[in-house]
């Protein structure tokens, strides 16, 4: 891998910042734009849309491509859309109006053209002046195939529309801090790999799946997944349209659910950690692989996204003739330890409990991979299927242990990330903040160090149950199902403690008898009374 060393833009110099102070701030920059904007049903592109309609209320029009999906069409989904509680701030305030400057669009990045009709496209190409790319696949378990096509050649169509918008001023790819993860520490920088992305997509579509499967990890190399290789690959495809198009790369670390806006704590999947969350408050998830001194390098979507923002107004108005790059990472600014995170995260599952727990929630890191595998065999697996075994003595349907391989898949997955450490360079990010006008940096707060990480647990747990479980408020019978399992699981530990002591005494003694007599046997009675003494010296007593 070689780095593209870009001396051409800077993270805000002084004439960076003098322009700053002379030109318009962010609002006024959208005021009466119309902006394209993929991935816009996913997570991170529901809250920039809201912070789009809500913080700069005079932009023109949102394009959001949507496809067909699951027999839905574009227009339902889109009335299921405006409907997400991401939006209810919006109504709070009295500005329900402006999600009438939502448009949905019947399209496809993973076609040519977007998929767009002619109509659809000529008028998006006269109207448009910033695109957001948010469209990805985050799955890591995707074939190759799959991962290029959805992200990589997607990321091509986008980049090739956009080719053709009249009056373009800024591109915005968001990418991902961990698409280059095989560098220790990563720069603010475009990296060029050693493969053209173009030979790779050209190889995904004629080469059989079979054989493609099998030289995968040649191809991927030390990187852990193909999400992040086709994630590399598009940032080196969006570097190669630069000279075409102002273009900024954003790169968030792991996102998190919401610290301020559009309210505090929401989140409306169960991606990364929040799914490790669910699981272990549910008391299924009791082991996880982590190095707990390690910093979790996470980033509240809202701060994320006041950051894209502003990235999309600094392209705008400087025009760069290379990729402006920003780091959208925590990088020890406000550290948290993998092992820290999860103890509030513990601390708040237990005063505010999830219903329908099926143990009580007393999981724990591991550091070493061969301890955490004997715990999942042993408080995952096996009570796994002892709960399946009574479900088909029963007569119903058996899950648990599905379910656990699934939570285990997913696991090894994160085993990679919480593992490790990497040096995320941030100071375009800092930069960024420091151009915004004092009103700007009111509206578009994007310091990580201004976050009290209890208080964001907090709401971060409640958000889960709230948003993405949409459990009960009243959590009184929660707690009094939460208070009988951990009897049960106390009891459960000291009886599976007391029977290990007890299998270990019958079988010291048994080989302790054994030895004895045959020494004694062999004319040795004294050396037989002394193995006797050292028996019983090292304290082993029986517990019943």
């Amino acid at each position: 891998m070689t780095l593209d060393v870009d001396r051409g833009v800077t993270a805000g110099g002084a004439s960076e910042q003098a322009q700053a102070a002379n030109g318009a701030d962010v609002v006024s920059f959208f005021r009466g734009r119309s902006v394209l904007v993929t991935g816009a049903t996913g997570f991170m592109g529901k809250v920039l849309v809201e912070k789009l309609l809500r913080a700069c209320s005079d932009i023109d029009t949102v394009y959001a491509v949507v496809r067909t999906k699951r027999g839905k069409s574009p227009a339902d989904r889109m009335a299921e859309y405006v409907s997400s509680q991401a939006f209810d701030r919006l109504r709070q305030e009295g500005l329900a109006a402006q999600l009438d400057k939502i448009v949905a669009v019947s399209g496809d990045v993973s076609a040519a053209g977007l998929g767009l009709s002619g109509d659809d496209a000529a008028l998006l190409a006269a109207r448009v002046s910033v695109v957001f790319h948010c469209a990805a696949n985050v799955r890591f378990d995707l074939s190759l195939a799959d991962a290029v096509n959805l992200n990589t050649v997607g990321t091509r169509n986008v980049l090739n529309y956009a080719s053709t918008i009249d009056r373009l001023d800024a591109f915005i790819h968001v990418s991902t801090a961990y698409c280059h993860c095989d560098e220790d520490t990563l720069e603010e920088r475009t990296y060029l790999g050693d493969v053209n992305p173009e030979k790779v997509i050209d190889m995904c579509q004629w080469m059989d799946p079979a054989a493609l499967k099998d030289i995968t990890p040649k191809l991927i190399g030390s990187l852990p997944n193909t999400y992040a290789y086709s994630k590399g690959l598009s940032e080196h495809l969006v570097s190669s349209y630069s000279e075409r198009m102002p273009i900024g790369i954003a790169r968030p670390s792991i996102v998190m659910p919401s610290w301020q806006e559009p309210m505090p704590g929401w989140v409306d999947n169960l991606n990364g950690p929040s799914g490790l969350l669910v699981g272990a408050a549910k008391g299924v998830v009791r082991s996880m692989h982590c190095k707990e001194h390690y910093l979790a390098d996470l980033m509240p979507v809202d701060i994320v996204i006041n950051a894209i923002i502003a990235l999309a107004w600094k392209v705008g108005r400087t025009r760069p003739t290379k990729p402006l790059v920003v780091n959208m990472c925590e990088s020890g600014d406000n550290p948290v330890t993998w092992g820290g995170m999860l103890e509030m995260c513990k601390k708040e599952s237990r005063v505010t409990p999830s219903q329908g727990a099926v143990w009580y929630p007393d999981g724990s890191i591991k550091d070493s991979h061969w301890q955490h595998t004997l715990c999942v065999v042993f408080f995952h697996f096996l009570p796994a299927y002892l709960i399946d075994f009574l479900m088909l003595v029963s007569g119903n349907r058996r899950f648990m242990v599905q379910l656990q391989r699934r939570i285990q898949g997913g696991l090894k997955i994160l085993h990679y990330y919480t593992t490790r450490k990497w040096v995320f360079r941030n100071e375009r990010l800092k930069g960024l903040a420091a151009e915004l006008s004092p009103q700007d940096r009111k509206r578009f707060p994007m310091d990580v160090r201004a976050v009290d990480w209890p208080t964001y647990f907090h709401n971060y747990v409640s958000g889960v149950r709230n948003f993405v479980l949409h459990e009960d408020p009243d959590v009184s019978k929660a707690v009094r199902h939460h208070q009988r399992l951990y009897v049960l699981h106390r009891v459960t530990v000291v009886a599976f403690y007391a029977l290990v002591a007890w299998l270990l005494w019958t079988l010291v003694s048994g080989l302790s008898g054994a030895l004895s007599g045959a020494l004694s046997v062999g004319g040795n009675p004294t050396l037989s009374r002394w193995l006797g003494y050292s028996v019983s010296s090292i304290g082993i007593t029986s517990p019943l």
